[in-house]
């Protein structure tokens, strides 16, 4: 019984690791590609949105609004960024698919993980 119990963790584990491995796959390809492509850092941006917002709720549904309406008025980004790169189009993407996007993006850049806790 314990041997099954412990079969089925491990496998329910393994699923779930994949998928998360398979989300951060599909941001690279469809989010981060585009911003290596035109050499914006994402960091830097994940850093203006936790500088504006600080919480990952409230980055997550700025950055969900912003990838619906883009806007020049709503973006975090100085206007003269717009002179050397182009405003953003509308997302396609739908909205399910792209709020687990949003949040893998914020998992990828915490900077919590970057802290190290002395005792």
């Amino acid at each position: 019984m314990v041997k099954i119990v412990f079969i089925l963790s491990f496998m329910s584990l393994w699923v779930c690791a994949e998928e998360l491995d398979v989300q951060e796959q599909s941001v690279e390809q469809n989010c981060l590609h585009c911003h290596k492509q035109q050499q914006i850092p994402s960091n830097l941006i994940y850093k203006r949105y936790l500088m504006k917002y600080s919480t990952d709720k409230r980055m997550e549904k700025a950055i969900f609004s912003y990838l619906k309406h883009p806007d020049k008025v709503h973006s975090i980004m100085p206007s003269a960024f717009f002179s050397k790169f182009p405003m953003k189009k509308s997302t396609t993407v739908s909205d399910s698919r792209l709020h687990k996007y949003i949040e893998s993006y914020l998992e990828q850049f915490d900077v919590k993980k970057k802290l190290i806790l002395e005792k």
